[in-house]
């Protein structure tokens, strides 16, 4: 296989994507870069009330900006490596001091942020911007791996590589690359998961 069948992927993702709530409509771009940070090798399910406390406190970056640095950690509570807390609030004094306050949307300006990587930046681009631009984590690169190249596993990670792959696998058309970035990394997180793949539910499996 040399691609994915994107409509049978949409239609899964349709039918059993996660209602997560940084992927409503309504949610912006900090919105989307916390819930990306705080995401970073923590589980889903702690991450959501984390989130909400936080937007709660701090709307914006402006506002986290402002916010003293114990503060900050405190609020982090348990969802480790609280360094992440404090590259938050650089992000956010960064965010206000060279971009007035509004995210940016182009992927260099996001990697220049503190704490953003290219994951990350890629990530806030697509999904808050709907820029059609390769996403990549280990998830996606699992799916990659199995779907496309029929590997167990993904191997040793190369950024150039794995964004090339996937780039490849983009829909030309820009919603619809955008929904396959989201439905291929759910898809990674809920099926071809990395210990106990449920194979038999996997919409790319061939028939």
């Amino acid at each position: 296989m040399t691609s994915l069948d994107t409509s049978a992927l949409l239609s899964w993702f349709a039918r059993a994507g996660r209602p997560l709530p940084w992927r409503g409509g309504q949610v912006g771009a900090w919105e989307i870069l916390l819930c990306e940070v705080m995401s970073q090798q923590t589980p889903v399910a702690r991450v959501e009330p984390v989130w909400r406390a936080w937007l709660d406190r701090w709307p914006g970056p402006t506002e986290l900006a402002a916010a003293a640095p114990a503060d900050v950690i405190r609020m982090w509570g348990k969802l480790g490596y609280p360094r992440r807390a404090l590259r938050l609030r650089e992000c956010a004094l960064a965010v206000v001091d060279l971009h007035d306050g509004r995210v940016p949307h182009d992927v260099d300006q996001l990697l220049a942020l503190p704490g953003v990587g290219d994951y990350t930046a890629r990530a806030v681009a697509c999904f808050a911007y709907g820029r059609r631009v390769p996403v990549v984590d280990t998830n996606v690169r699992r799916v990659v791996a199995r779907a496309v190249h029929g590997a167990a596993e993904a191997g040793p990670p190369s950024t150039r590589r794995d964004l090339a792959a996937v780039e490849a696998l983009l829909p030309e058309d820009r919603e619809r690359a955008v929904a396959f970035s989201v439905a291929v990394m759910e898809l990674g997180a809920l099926v071809c998961a990395a210990r106990a793949p449920r194979c038999d539910d996997c919409p790319l499996a061939p028939t």
